[in-house]
């Protein structure tokens, strides 16, 4: 029996483009491999405030430099895959998910509750898709797959913002 992986465009696959695009394989997983793909993203900056216990400064620069790489391989690592896929926005392309987690991440202080708001309200805005963000999935190839989840990354961010302020 083949899995997903084998079996999505064929033996024809660019391999630093597909790793990147699905996170390392995180966008095979199931179900929903958008949620595993924010949650490989969360656990990644959570793990690195764990164990390296970096400033809120050096936290926010990490997550900066990992936004900006993020998008700089990821939009071209989506295009590539969805066009050996034979798809225009496939699910296992989840680089855009890390991308838009990160930046809902921007500013939870390195702690595992404002994390874990982030998440649900990443995965609420990258669901619903409210305006403009469904828009941006418009733009071509790689670009669409991957501003949609910024918008929505920047939604949940200031309404993050705006609950961590209410909140304390």
């Amino acid at each position: 029996m083949k899995t997903e992986a084998a079996s999505i465009g064929g033996g024809n696959r660019t391999f630093w483009a597909w790793s990147v695009a699905t996170f390392f394989g995180a966008g095979f997983g199931k179900p929903g491999p958008g949620t595993w793909g924010s949650i490989g993203a969360l656990l990644l900056g959570l793990l690195a405030a764990l164990y390296l216990h970096p400033t809120q400064q050096t936290l926010t620069l990490w997550l900066l430099i990992g936004i900006a790489l993020t998008l700089l391989l990821g939009i071209p690592a989506a295009t590539i895959a969805a066009r050996e896929s034979g798809r225009k926005d496939p699910g296992f392309v989840v680089i855009d998910e890390v991308t838009g987690q990160w930046i809902a991440l921007l500013g939870s202080h390195a702690n595992w509750r404002h994390a874990l708001i982030a998440l649900v309200l990443f995965r609420l805005f990258d669901i619903t898709k409210p305006f403009p963000v469904r828009q941006l999935e418009k733009l071509p190839a790689g670009w669409g797959i991957v501003f949609d989840d910024v918008a929505a990354g920047l939604y949940a961010w200031g309404v993050a913002s705006v609950l961590h302020i209410w909140i304390h």
